[in-house]
């Protein structure tokens, strides 16, 4: 099974479709993420303030899979972003992950409180050029934060993670972004068991037409718009389901139906006020 691969701005590759790591015990990361490398996934997100980085590196360490064939994301906490704490942060994830670079790094929140994120930047651009990182970008950034990035440092991000689900779309951020060059990344993109999604209408009618499941559908609607995700789950099974969208297409009528669910619906922080 052949999984896309999105072209970044820096020239770097993706994979379109890869596994996330996020509220995964740390004892049970390593199993895990062994149980999806064999199913086939190649692009893992997780990150510091997840806890789980040691399991990830295990789990990639033991697979035997060669380091060009993986993926590997993690992002710097909001605790840590500045110019003298950035780097520091950096190497601690790398020597749990048990790498000499991850392939993304990302700036976790903005949290435009702190007003630290535009220096944090210019030492993203520096680890970069170093080799600790192949590709940069933000996570939760909204239109104002990513056009004083680019305004005061001439750099655009590769990527920007932000919640997107079928009942909170993003349209607007995903445009602007996109229109600069920039990469949307979904995170959250089943609705995290928030709300009925698999339960709607729209999503069961297309499942039952293609014969898959609701979540393949959701998964199929994100893939068919260009968005970069990683659907987590524990079980070994949904991890093969969800790996499994490629066989089938949503027609542009059920495509349509689905992008009628978006109804504003954040069902995570609003970065221009989470200050944790």
């Amino acid at each position: 099974m052949t999984v896309p691969q999105i072209t970044l701005n820096d020239g770097h590759t993706i994979p379109q479709l890869g596994f996330g790591v996020f509220q995964i015990d740390p004892p049970e990361t390593e199993r895990i993420v062994t149980d999806a490398l064999e199913i086939g996934y190649r692009h893992i997100d997780t990150a510091a303030a997840y806890g789980n980085e040691e399991g990830v590196g295990r789990a990639l360490a033991a697979s035997g899979i060669p380091r060009d064939q993986l993926f590997v994301t993690t992002k710097l906490w909001n605790a840590e972003q500045g110019a003298e704490t950035t780097r520091p942060a950096l190497e601690r994830s790398l020597a749990k992950l048990g790498l000499d670079h991850v392939d993304l790094y990302l700036i976790h929140w903005p949290r435009p409180d702190l007003d630290r994120y535009v220096a944090t930047w210019r030492v993203f651009e520096q680890l970069q050029g170093e080799g600790l990182t192949r590709s940069i970008g933000v996570s939760n950034f909204h239109r104002p934060h990513l056009q004083r990035l680019v305004d005061e440092t001439g750099a655009v991000p590769a990527v920007n993670q932000i919640e997107l689900h079928p009942a909170f779309a993003q349209h607007e951020l995903r445009a602007f972004g996109e229109g600069l060059g920039i990469r949307t990344e979904a995170w959250g993109p089943l609705g995290q068991g928030k709300y009925d999604l698999f339960g709607d209408p729209a999503i069961v009618r297309a499942a039952q037409a293609h014969g898959v499941t609701p979540a393949q559908v959701v998964i199929r609607w994100h893939l068919q718009q260009g968005v970069i995700l990683f659907p987590k789950s524990v079980s070994r099974e949904r991890m093969a389901a969800n790996f499994d969208v490629f066989g089938f297409e949503l027609t542009d009528a059920e495509t349509a139906a689905i992008d009628g669910l978006d109804r504003g619906l954040r069902v995570g922080a609003d970065p221009d006020t989470a200050t944790f």
